[in-house]
């Protein structure tokens, strides 16, 4: 009896640190806006990642998920004290979200200094990247929608343009890309207009636009602030002026595309996304989101952070577990799959997304507003990283 407690008590001596081993979990710190202006990216990102993980588990290469969310409300200096919390106190193994381009830069450096991977859902401009080798994109680059929305207009008439921009790094990375490729390829663009990021007044700028008589105006605001402009849009009689609205997808945003109203019929966006994407993937991943969500229609920041998801299980199981941070970016380099965008693809090179962009028209569908596509620019890389 003696030797066989003694046998015992050197088993679990050997086993419990096994089973501990087994049993850790892969913490996963997402800092979104769950409050505030940009509370719509926050909603849609969490209820993407919830859902990814009800479908996929919550385990990967035998360790369990999970993730701590917090609310920055949009403001960088809490998003920074947040990261920094859930690297030191929590002792998160990835950094997840960002609304917004301040956000993502205020994270990056701890991010390099922790050795945490930073996947950046939503933040758009092109240097984000740049900002800490251990920052991945699964969203966007303003640069592969800007340049897509200019090809597409030289391609169908469109020859004098004003841009107009919110102003902050993604504006001005849309506003560069699309005037350069406008007037690269014989377009004139007869004004550039930045507007105030918080609390915009659209309407002085939107007369601009009316007394300039562009074919076209190019816009480009962030999600959640497309509703109010497209109502000074109406108020100001552009949709009755002969101006063309082009944009980028923000714009018309499919969750709140519905309560835009008919005055954004014909609106001609590029995207990487619409919930309209008429691939199989796509209508089972829209049904099963607003299955989930009592109806709420999935946008492009929803497929961003379910992508954002992929992105993370797939590189731990190439690593088999292992969250040493680079090892997690270097599995995460040249990743690819199907999305419910479509076809998507880490770049080795840069850490950023390369995927489709689809030219589509405001339409209404069985009694509803989507973006239907009408043309497809396939696996855009960032031209402002290509350009170097």
């Amino acid at each position: 009896m003696i030797r066989f407690r003694t046998f015992l008590a050197g088993a679990l001596a050997v086993l419990l640190p096994a089973m501990a081993a087994a049993q850790q979990s892969v913490k996963i710190g997402l800092i979104l806006p769950m409050t505030g202006p940009f509370q719509g990216t926050g909603r849609q990102i969490d209820a993407a990642v919830k859902l990814y993980m009800q479908q996929h588990g919550d385990t990967v290469a035998g360790d369990k998920v999970e993730v701590i969310l917090r609310d920055d409300g949009g403001v960088p200096d809490t998003s920074k004290r947040l990261a920094q919390e859930l690297v030191v106190r929590d002792h998160v193994n990835v950094l997840f979200g960002f609304g917004l381009t301040p956000i993502a830069l205020a994270v990056a450096p701890i991010a390099t200094q922790a050795k945490v991977p930073e996947i950046v859902i939503s933040a758009g401009t092109s240097s984000v990247t740049n900002a800490s080798p251990f920052i991945v994109r699964t969203g966007q680059v303003i640069p592969q929608t800007a340049t897509t929305m200019a090809k597409w207009a030289l391609q169908n008439g469109i020859k004098k343009v004003v841009s107009v921009v919110s102003d902050y790094g993604p504006g001005l990375d849309g506003e560069k890309w699309f005037d350069d490729t406008f007037k690269a390829g014989g377009g004139t663009v007869v004004d550039a207009l930045r507007i105030p990021l918080a609390n915009p007044d659209f309407a002085p700028f939107l007369q601009r636009v009316k007394d300039a008589a562009p074919d076209a105006m190019f816009v480009f605001v962030p999600a959640g602030q497309g509703s109010a402009f497209a109502k000074q849009y109406v108020e100001r009689g552009m949709d009755k002026s002969g101006v063309k609205l082009i944009a980028t997808g923000d714009v018309t945003d499919d969750d709140i595309l519905n309560n835009m109203g008919d005055a954004v019929l014909g609106v001609v966006t590029a995207m990487p996304y619409s919930a309209a994407h008429p691939s199989e993937m796509n209508k089972q991943y829209v049904a099963a989101f607003k299955a989930a969500n009592g109806g709420m229609r999935p946008n492009f920041m929803s497929v961003f952070g379910y992508d954002g998801m992929h992105a993370v299980y797939a590189a731990l199981e190439k690593t088999k577990g292992s969250t040493d941070g680079a090892a997690l970016v270097e599995a995460m380099k040249g990743l690819q799959w199907e999305s419910p965008r479509g076809p998507m693809m880490i770049d080795p090179e840069t850490r950023d997304v390369v995927h489709n962009i689809y030219v589509s028209k405001v339409e209404r569908v069985g009694g509803e507003l989507f973006n239907v596509e009408m043309a497809t620019f396939p696996m855009v890389k960032d031209p402002a990283k290509a350009a170097k």
